[in-house]
């Protein structure tokens, strides 16, 4: 057995859950379900009971791709690959794995819970996952598919070093304000707090790394 099977298979059981609860509920559901919401968690959009699977299908889908993209790296990354990020990349694939599957299990629940604001559901996750992705980023290697991609970073590994650790702030920080905010704000503003908060998080280290590299790639003090 490859020393990948077991995470493949961990991958699968957990994508399968959402497909596990959608089965279960769906002797139930009325003939049409919600399956749009705009920005204030209100359902905008019906389908047949059928679609049920279709949010998690679609998370199965983009869970297996990631997993799989993360998993081989190392297999087709040109970049300097560095051994000990292979572990890292394994258990971020999982953690992508599991997240798609709660995206799943939020979007199959708001279909049939019609007083669930969804906004209040999926706003905070994502904000999560962005502090997580930010407590990942001052551990990552140069790569060209995870990180702060610029030309910048690509070009020189001290601009990709101190980028990332900028980016490791900010995207922990601000993931953990965006979780706290839109739980607690009304949804449009949960909802515009969120878009204005994830473009600041990309134009700080954004910013950093042109800065740093019009400086001759030093770190200005």
């Amino acid at each position: 057995m490859k020393k990948s099977t077991p995470n493949l298979l961990l991958a699968l059981v957990i994508l399968s859950i959402p497909f596990g609860y959608a089965a279960y509920i769906y002797p139930s559901l009325p003939n049409s379900i919600p399956i749009h919401f705009n920005m204030k968690g209100e359902a905008d959009g019906f389908g047949e009971r059928s679609s049920i699977f279709l949010g998690p299908g679609i998370m199965c889908a983009v869970g297996l791709f990631t997993f799989f993209l993360l998993s081989n790296i190392k297999n087709f990354d040109p970049k300097r690959f560095k051994s000990e990020d292979d572990g890292m990349f394994k258990k971020f694939a999982l953690f992508m794995v599991i997240f798609m599957s709660i995206m799943g299990m939020i979007i199959t629940y708001s279909a049939t819970n019609h007083s669930i604001n969804i906004t209040k559901l999926l706003l905070p996750l994502l904000g999560l996952a962005f502090a997580i992705m930010g407590w990942y980023m001052p551990k990552l290697h140069q790569n060209y598919f995870a990180g702060f991609k610029l030309p910048w970073t690509l070009e020189n590994v001290d601009n990709w070093n101190e980028t990332h650790k900028i980016a490791g702030k900010v995207w922990l920080v601000g993931g953990i304000c965006q979780a706290i905010g839109t739980l607690i704000l009304p949804s449009v503003a949960a909802f515009i707090i969120f878009i204005t908060a994830t473009v600041i998080m990309v134009i700080i280290p954004t910013v950093f790394s042109y800065r740093m590299f019009k400086n001759g790639n030093q770190i200005q003090l």
